[in-house]
């Protein structure tokens, strides 16, 4: 393996937190030296575009075909990404090779105690139709309005008065020392998005040497739950405009809970369940339960 290993990510200060968390995972495993791996910022499509839902320009892979060039061309050694961020069909040449041990995966609110605190015909911001969703289900009352940015420009957003509450992932805000920023909402109130709260690597799938120091640093229950998750997604052919929630976890004798629902853009509809699942190929069959026992109008949603 030649060094120094190039590390490509975005540039946000939330990507290039998770980024100095895998490298100094990989210092630790391997004893290397600090200069064994170098950061390299690489601006996306999704980091420039920013008046527009991902939906409307391209998806999620705004925020990752520029990393892939950049494996693809030689120009990194691997990548580190929020795996919620990855569309669920990645290319074949590429391969999600580990994953740091998952965080928080709940949902913040920021600008009041609860949902239920909300004032009467409350303003969201939000770019996220599986948030927007969940939260007119649970408020009809309320509107949404597009927040797109990092961390600091949704929060800016806010306090300047262009919503009455936004919502972040617990995770992101504890990476950058905010802890204390904004509610967490519980579970039961709010399923988060497939793989929140986990932070994946990915290298070349032919790239051996690469693919066997990664896995040393792989949290073996995080990946099961995030590929039992992105299985579901797969089988429901969600894609970046569909509401979808799922969350699986360990359970007994090497099974997993996973949990999920899908609903309409205005949360007027809902087909939820859970499973005991013991890999990513039995999530479809929770995957068709949801659509069996959703109405005309969602099940569209998913091409049904």
């Amino acid at each position: 393996m030649q060094f120094p290993l190039r590390l490509g990510t975005r540039g946000s200060p939330l990507a290039l937190t998770q980024a100095n968390m895998v490298k100094s995972a990989l210092m630790a495993a391997h004893g290397w030296a600090d200069d064994a791996i170098e950061i390299v910022p690489i601006r996306t499509s999704g980091d420039r575009i920013q008046d527009r839902a991902l939906a409307d320009v391209g998806g999620k892979a705004l925020w990752t075909k520029e990393l892939d060039r950049a494996l693809a061309d030689g120009g990194i050694h691997f990548a580190v990404h929020s795996m919620k961020d990855v569309e669920t069909t990645r290319p074949a040449e590429i391969v999600i090779a580990a994953m740091l041990p998952r965080a928080d995966v709940r949902d913040r609110l920021i600008g009041a105690e609860s949902l239920a605190a909300l004032p009467e015909g409350a303003v969201i911001g939000t770019s996220s139709p599986r948030r927007a969703a969940q939260v007119r289900r649970a408020r009809p009352d309320a509107s949404v309005t597009l927040f797109r940015g990092n961390v600091d420009t949704r929060l800016a957003k806010l306090a300047a008065g262009e919503a009455d509450a936004t919502l972040l992932a617990a995770a992101g805000l504890s990476r950058l020392d905010r802890p204390d920023v904004g509610t967490p909402i519980p579970i039961a109130t709010m399923l988060p998005a497939p793989a929140q709260g986990a932070v994946g690597i990915e290298t070349l799938a032919a790239n051996a040497d690469m693919r066997a120091a990664l896995a040393a640093i792989d949290h073996a229950p995080t990946s099961a739950c995030v590929r039992i998750e992105r299985a579901l997604l797969a089988a429901l052919a969600a894609d970046c405009r569909s509401p979808v929630a799922a969350l699986a976890e360990p359970a007994a004798d090497g099974a997993y809970r996973l949990r999920a629902e899908i609903l309409t853009e205005d949360g007027g509809e809902r087909s939820g369940g859970e499973a005991i699942v013991h890999g990513p190929d039995e999530a479809a069959a929770l995957a068709a339960n949801l659509l069996a026992r959703a109405s005309p109008r969602l099940r569209r949603l998913f091409g049904r």
